[in-house]
Order: structure tokens, then sequence, then C-alpha cells
């Protein structure tokens, strides 16, 4: 029962890191708007770099950036709470049943890893040279976040069993 009751604060932890992300995104648009564009424009990256031809210009496109982020970011959010439901509802369940409502809370952090290693490492770090940036660059964050919600997935793939305390 330990270890499912572990399993379940850590995943409730992460519902709410998301929650908070999605709030600030919203009640704050604009200063991770800055953000992305700024990203997005390369504007501070390395002058005269080779990549400048990638950067994006057109502010339609920064917002359907940031959109896609919060949609993002509010998918894996509702997935967290709904995921965290099935976990309570089975918290006493054999282990077969708990194992099988561990399906929503993988999906979940699988998705929140996906947005720090696709959107953040990968497009705004490598695409978008952001490693460059001495001020808009988000890759620490980004590689925190990637390991936090990583570590509670590792903790959530392992089975449980009748067996366990």
């Amino acid at each position: 029962m330990s270890t499912r009751i572990a399993k379940l604060l850590l995943f409730a932890a992460i519902g709410l890191l998301y929650t908070l992300v999605v709030f600030n995104n919203l009640t704050d648009f604009d200063s991770n708007y800055q953000f992305v564009r700024h990203v997005l424009m390369m504007d501070t990256t390395f002058p005269g770099n080779r990549g400048l031809w990638r950067a994006l210009h057109d502010p339609m496109l920064h917002l359907a950036f940031y959109w896609s982020i919060i949609l993002w970011e509010f998918v894996t959010m509702v997935l967290c709470w709904w995921g965290l439901a099935r976990l309570v509802a089975q918290l006493k369940s054999p282990a077969s049943d708990f194992n099988a409502a561990k399906r929503i809370p993988i999906l979940a952090l699988t998705l929140g890893m996906l947005l720090w290693l696709v959107a953040f490492l990968a497009v705004g770090g490598e695409w978008f040279l952001m490693w460059q940036s001495t001020q808009w660059n988000g890759l620490q964050t980004a590689y925190r976040m990637l390991m936090i919600v990583g570590l509670v997935l590792l903790l959530m793939v392992q089975p449980e069993r009748d067996d366990q305390p």
C-alpha cells in the first residue's frame, strides 16, 4: 500500500504542477508568449549564425506555437487529474486492477515528458538554437521538468504485486 500511495502522491504533484503551469500561461499570457516569440525569432542567438534562416517572424505563427504548447499542457493536466481519480478508485483493489488504472497516468506522464523533450529541448533548443541565447534560454527548466516527470513515470510503470507492503 505504501508504494501505491507514493505513486499516487507523486502523480498528484505532477497534476498540480501542470495545473499551475496552465494557470500561469493563461493568467500571465504575455510573459511566456514573449519567451516563445523570442525563441522563434531567434533574435538573441549568436549574431550571424548560419541557422538564422529558420527564424519565424510572423506573429500568427508565434501565437499558434504558444497556444499549441498551452493546449498540450492542458491535455496533460486533464489526463493527470483523470488518471489520479482512477488510481484513487483502485487504491485498495487487487494489483491487476491498480496496474490497469495506471494506463491514463502513464499516458499523461509520457505526454508531459514529450512536451519538454520535443517542444523545448528539440524544437526550441536545437532547431531554433535556444541554447545560444543568454536571455531566452529555457533549456535548464526543460531538462529539470523532463527529469521530474520522467522519475515519476519510472516509478509509475513499476508493476504492483499483491504481496507488496
